[in-house]
């Protein structure tokens, strides 16, 4: 058997003043002030996924102009590029554009730069060549990799150019020297290696 306990019912104090009925400017007030709190906890966060939605958008999108890019774009390769390429660029060189092709079977790495007397000799330096080591006349970049980018290799000259052939995974660069102007010359590259 179960024994009911009832507990009596508590009466305000008696020195507590009763409350006066809630007049219409105070209950709008309330009311307005509850409509406020709910719209900030909502419209905070949706405000913030509709930001960051934006900006994850644009970002694909100029991933996607750089990567569905035909031919040569401004801008020096990433460090990445120039380093899996095996191309390294002097610092002082000057209208930097380059473009990267990839496939199943070769990537390859399209550099041209114009740069100094000293920038040619470092970066021959780097291929451990010589300007010696360009042989005049030589165009090593082949038609296919010409094509790509087109470049014609048909204006005033001297044109020499070497290849660098390294043994796979390490890339083979062919490079081609344009001396029009001879305290800048024109280098334009090709890196490719077979993944």
């Amino acid at each position: 058997m179960t024994a009911t306990v009832s507990i009596p019912r508590q009466s305000s104090p008696p020195d507590e003043p009763s409350r006066p009925p809630e007049d219409g400017w105070h209950k709008f007030r309330r009311r307005a002030l509850t409509l406020l709190i709910i719209g900030l906890l909502i419209g905070v966060p949706a405000g913030y996924l509709v930001i960051s939605a934006n900006q994850s958008r644009n970002s694909g999108k100029d991933k996607e102009a750089k990567y569905s890019a035909t031919g040569l774009t401004e801008g020096w390769p990433t460090r990445v590029q120039r380093r899996l390429y095996d191309v390294w660029i002097p610092w002082d060189a000057t209208d930097v554009t380059s473009y990267e092709t990839n496939n199943w079977k070769t990537s390859r790495l399209y550099v041209q730069f114009s740069t100094s007397d000293d920038g040619l000799n470092r970066f021959l330096s780097t291929l451990k060549a010589t300007p010696s080591s360009l042989k005049k006349d030589d165009l090593a970049i082949g038609e296919r990799d010409r094509h790509v980018v087109d470049w014609a290799f048909t204006g005033p000259g001297p044109w020499s150019g070497l290849t660098h052939a390294q043994k796979n995974p390490a890339p083979t660069l062919d490079v081609v020297v344009n001396r029009t102007d001879p305290q800048h010359p024109t280098v334009y590259v090709v890196s490719r290696t077979i993944p």
